[in-house]
């Protein structure tokens, strides 16, 4: 929406909005990101003496008896200045028969989940080898179903998911997502009546002529452990295509069980689209040599290994989810699960993203607003403190909705092309691309492409706890003929981490015979008053009229000292609509004689399901929040009355 303001008006925003000394510490950046820095130094899985260059995964798999045998090939470049040993992480389910290094047998250690190899000679920093590492048995299923034999329809199905511990369930590795792979082969045997998928490019099949045939696929990008995926059944191959450019396209391959295949295609028939609608907000698909696609297996959700995403369930959001997760899980990796949200809030908020593209701003808004309840649920911070449980890491509240939530916040201060730029600058960073993050190169680059200093904001969202629940009071006074002033007081109940929010807040001003306004307050103390001149008469005030901060809100106005109150009754329209399973309701009372006021919900037959207001209300401007949980999808309309005055506005609810 456009708003008329004037010059003297725009001054006034400016002034409003400036940032208060405080924010602008004498300590540099680098500074402040060093400070930082202990935070995401931690005991974590993996030797930290060698970089992992390259993995083989060479494994033949049976179904019957359930089995698996493998000869895994690690390239490693030595990390520290000398080197005589180094492990992996591998269970001690899996029985390990033999080592060798540079084709020479050497001894190895398997205990603790780890097996530790001993090298043929002392290694210098830099130095690179090559271990083979054979070894065998029944992997186990733990985590989120690290390795599962299981079935559908009668028919075998095998299907990994090594989020976040479950790559050593059933391959030796470096099991941390901060050490990618600079690339892989997984050549996977298994009976011909199988077809076994995994990441990359399929390069070649072998009939072995023994009743079993290898399918090599190759990965020619940086990878993340436990991106690296088995997905194996009597799949229906279909395969379309995301033309990318005018002379180019990717093939989008989906590996789908045949008595699903019916229900499914439509739903993957998508994909092109979404692809487009990401590729433009984020960068191009990161790994257009290779391909994308989904191949269907027994688990409940979802999961975004790269290329070739895992699908239990086939809605629009989940397949935006994880094709979203290219960019932001696959293409950038959190470097540790403290910083989950890079990936599952980047990925939640792309669903909306989709949704505004194809449905509109208000589909939009209702997808936010969905986030926000969920969001408010959220216990702690949304850098996840203890990362031993696999349910803290993935806690949807928190790591999902609330990581989205932030995403809409930040969108919301530094506006809609600058967003979109952020976004696009930290997909392809060097710092980051095919590589790893944590929250604060996030942060270096949000504030590169803005210029604006985000500290606050990012301290407050990720490593601080709650919502701010604000208490606004308001009145206007005519100051001359043409110039009124609104003063605004914005109160905080106390927070516990941090004590209360800073934020830029925007309000909307609705003026008598004027446009509305749109101007926006930097609210940086617990308690505070802002006397803002604006030009006409004032006649309503809303506060973050477009819902870009995760709050609560009261909203009164000021009525002693003959202040004037509103002039006319307004209603205005609920927001978001279409909603689902909630959405707010704006109205304001004149200065009239105390009337009994009811705002009542009516369905479409003129049913009344529910009563919001019914009382006698004093002049002033009011929200109320509309929860349709009990109710189905359809129109609804809501009806204020107030002494004479009566108005109906109609409102959707989308289940």
């Amino acid at each position: 929406m456009k708003f008329l303001i004037s010059f003297f008006l725009l001054i006034i925003n400016v002034l409003v909005y400036s940032q208060d000394s405080e924010h602008h510490c004498a300590i540099s950046k680098i500074e402040r990101f060093k400070s930082l820095n202990k935070i995401t130094q931690i005991n974590y899985p993996g030797d930290s003496k060698i970089d992992v260059k390259y993995y083989k995964l060479d494994l033949k798999i049976t179904y019957s008896p359930n089995y698996l045998r493998g000869i895994v090939t690690v390239k490693a470049k030595t990390d520290t200045t000398s080197l005589s040993s180094f492990y992996l992480d591998l269970v001690n389910v899996l029985t390990v028969d033999s080592v060798t290094l540079n084709n020479q047998s050497v001894s190895f250690f398997h205990s603790s989940n780890k097996l530790n190899i001993q090298l043929d000679r002392v290694y210098n920093q830099g130095e690179e080898f090559s271990a083979m590492i054979y070894y065998r048995g029944v992997p186990p299923s733990t985590g989120l179903g690290s390795f599962v034999f299981g079935s559908h329809n009668g028919q075998p199905a095998i299907w990994t998911l090594s989020e976040p511990y479950g790559a050593k369930d059933w391959w030796p590795c470096k099991d941390t997502p901060a050490d990618k792979a600079d690339s892989a082969d997984i050549w996977i045997t298994v009976s011909t009546n199988l077809i076994p998928v995994s990441n990359g490019n399929l390069v070649d099949v072998i009939l072995n002529g023994d009743g079993t045939h290898t399918y090599k696929w190759k990965v020619s990008y940086p990878i993340a452990q436990y991106l690296i995926s088995l997905a194996i059944a009597n799949y229906t191959e279909y395969k379309i295509y995301f033309n990318y450019s005018a002379n180019d396209s990717l093939p989008v391959v989906n590996y789908i069980y045949p008595e699903s295949f019916s229900q499914v295609k439509p739903q993957v028939d998508k994909t092109p689209t979404m692809l487009s609608v990401f590729s433009e907000r984020f960068g191009p698909y990161p790994f257009l040599n290779e391909k994308y696609g989904h191949a269907q297996f027994g688990w409940g959700g979802a999961m975004e290994h790269q290329t070739i995403s895992s699908m239990g369930a086939w809605s629009d959001g989940i397949i935006a989810h994880e094709l979203a997760h290219q960019w932001y899980g696959d293409l950038i990796t959190c470097k540790d699960w403290h910083h989950i949200w890079l990936n599952e809030g980047f990925a939640t908020y792309s669903e909306a993203l989709f949704i505004e593209a194809t449905q509109g701003i208000a589909a939009y808004n209702t997808s936010i607003n969905n986030r926000m309840n969920s969001a408010k649920n959220a216990v702690g911070t949304i850098y996840v403190q203890n990362i031993s449980d696999v349910w803290e890491i993935f806690n949807s509240a928190r790591s999902y909705a609330k990581g989205a939530v932030v995403l809409h916040m930040l969108r919301g201060i530094v506006g809609d092309s600058t967003f979109f730029n952020i976004l696009r600058t930290y997909s392809y960073h060097p710092t980051v691309a095919y590589g790893v993050a944590v929250t604060e190169d996030f942060q270096a680059i949000a504030e590169s492409v803005s210029g604006m200093d985000l500290d606050y904001f990012f301290q407050q969202w990720i490593y601080g706890e709650n919502y701010p629940r604000y208490n606004v009071n308001w009145s206007k006074t005519q100051l001359n003929d043409s110039l009124w002033n609104l003063r605004l007081n914005i109160s905080q109940l106390t927070n516990t981490n941090p004590v209360f929010f800073t934020m830029p807040i925007q309000i909307k001003v609705t003026r008598v015979g004027f446009a509305d306004t749109l101007i926006t307050v930097f609210n940086n103390q617990q308690n505070q008053e802002f006397n803002i001149p604006i030009p006409g008469q004032i006649n309503s005030m809303a506060f973050d009229p477009n819902n870009y901060i995760l709050k609560n809100v009261n909203v009164t106005v000021d009525v002693d000292d003959g202040i004037e109150m509103p002039i006319q009754f307004v209603l205005e329209q609920n927001y978001p609509n279409p909603f689902n399973p909630s959405t707010k309701i704006r109205y304001v009372i004149p200065n009239e004689v105390r009337n009994l006021t009811t705002l009542k919900i009516y369905d479409v037959l003129g049913n009344e399901v529910a009563t919001l207001v019914n009382d006698y209300r004093e002049a002033g401007s009011y929200e109320i929040e509309f929860d349709a949980s009990a109710l189905t999808s359809g129109v609804y309309f809501y009806k204020l009355t107030s002494g004479k005055f009566s108005d109906v506005k109609k409102m959707i609810l989308i289940r």
